[in-house]
């Protein structure tokens, strides 16, 4: 297997397939980049090297204690993009994975970016505050915490069953096989890390970070999101942005790079050809 080991002693498992210029995909919670498989294929048919890694304590890196945190995940992907020294690179990121992506700009500068594509991500902000009241009430992530804790094996057979890929809506007809390997990359992780995970992507502000980035950026959400709610995050992102394009899928859930994956595949495609 292919890794990185990072300052703090963190091995980094990450793919890399092809030749062209770089696209790097960072994954949602509590997945691997094997949920980026679709992705990856299509891009490498297409003349693009593509490179996606497991987030620490996920899928195949370190079940680390420690470190489960976005200035620790933004670092790991520096420290893989350096490693591999790719310069005019693509960035995609979907849910905590596109929070990962705006901190890694934010934190560590554009000089290796060309572009970045925020697919149903967490940014701004997902936790309600005085500052968000659009946000989602603290309670709601508590909750998660509560039922990861309880009986992960369940819980993590529910969220893909029923709100990620949109599946508990009327006329959906959810794949068995989809589940099963939502369930399955869930598993392979660290319950620790997934757990105070949970924090990261609902508690950390991206606003500065957003603020911060100069490069063309394609904010993707569908509208049906039921994970990271469409009204509190898209629209908003790309008005912090400078240089955003905002494309709304009407009915799509969160789910969308593979439950709609052709669309989604080619409207990224056609971006990253513009």
């Amino acid at each position: 297997m292919s890794t990185i080991t990072t300052t703090d002693g963190t091995e980094i498992f990450y793919k890399d397939w092809g030749t062209g210029q770089p696209i790097v995909f960072s994954h949602g919670w509590p997945l691997s980049s094997d949920d980026w498989d679709t992705q990856m294929l299509f891009f490498l048919h297409h003349g693009y090297r593509v490179i996606a890694h497991d987030r620490r304590g996920h899928g195949r890196s370190s079940q680390t204690s420690d470190g489960h945190d976005m200035d620790h995940y933004a670092d790991d992907l520096a420290a893989l993009t350096a490693h591999l020294d790719l310069h005019d690179a693509i960035h995609i990121g979907h849910s905590t994975g596109g929070g990962e992506v705006a901190h890694y700009l934010g934190r560590h500068g554009e000089d290796r970016v060309a572009k970045a594509a925020l697919l149903n991500a967490v940014p701004p902000l997902m936790v309600q505050t005085d500052a968000n009241p659009g946000g989602l009430p603290k309670s709601v992530f508590d909750d998660l915490q509560a039922q990861l804790a309880a009986n992960r094996s369940e819980f993590y057979r529910a969220v893909p069953s029923g709100p990620f890929y949109g599946y508990n809506r009327s006329g959906a007809e959810p794949s068995e096989a989809v589940i099963q390997n939502w369930w399955r990359q869930g598993m392979m992780g660290a319950a620790k890390a997934h757990y105070d995970g949970v924090v990261a992507f609902s508690q950390t502000d991206f606003t500065d970070d957003l603020k911060k980035i100069t490069v063309p950026v394609l904010v993707m959400h569908g509208d049906d999101d039921q994970i990271v709610p469409y009204a509190n995050s898209a629209p908003l992102t790309a008005q912090l942005l400078r240089n955003a394009t905002l494309k709304t899928y009407p009915g799509f859930p969160h789910g969308m790079p593979t439950t709609h994956a052709e669309t989604i595949n080619a409207d990224l495609l056609a971006f990253l050809q513009s």
